[in-house]
């Protein structure tokens, strides 16, 4: 079955102006994905990783991403194709607590 990875953006304002019944679902929906299979975790301190031209490793504290809103985490979902992948993010706390998840399509390599 195809896999994607999910990154879910959210700050604590829309959190917590997200009715709580509405978080409570968007939880047990994240929680149903994990029994199903799917590895989620919340976004922890980032580091750069570089070693242009295998000449030594450079690494800087901090993301190299830049977005509105802080990430907050991540996933790695199975699904049918993007459709089902899209319907199973839209339930999850980002995407229903003002935030927003990507939804990318994990190709696989030759």
């Amino acid at each position: 079955m195809p896999k994607f990875i999910t990154i879910g953006y959210g700050d604590e304002a829309g959190y917590n102006r997200t009715d709580k019944s509405v978080r409570d679902a968007a939880h047990a929906h994240d929680a149903w994905l994990v029994e199903r299979g799917a590895e989620m975790g919340i976004a922890g301190r980032p580091v750069q990783v570089r070693n242009h031209d295998n000449k030594g490793v450079v690494t800087a504290e901090g993301p190299f991403l830049q977005a509105n809103f802080p990430i907050a985490g991540f996933g790695l979902i199975e699904a049918a194709d993007m459709d089902e992948a899209i319907l199973l993010a839209s339930r999850s706390p980002c995407a229903v607590a003002h935030g927003v998840i990507e939804v990318w399509p994990l190709q696989q390599t030759p």
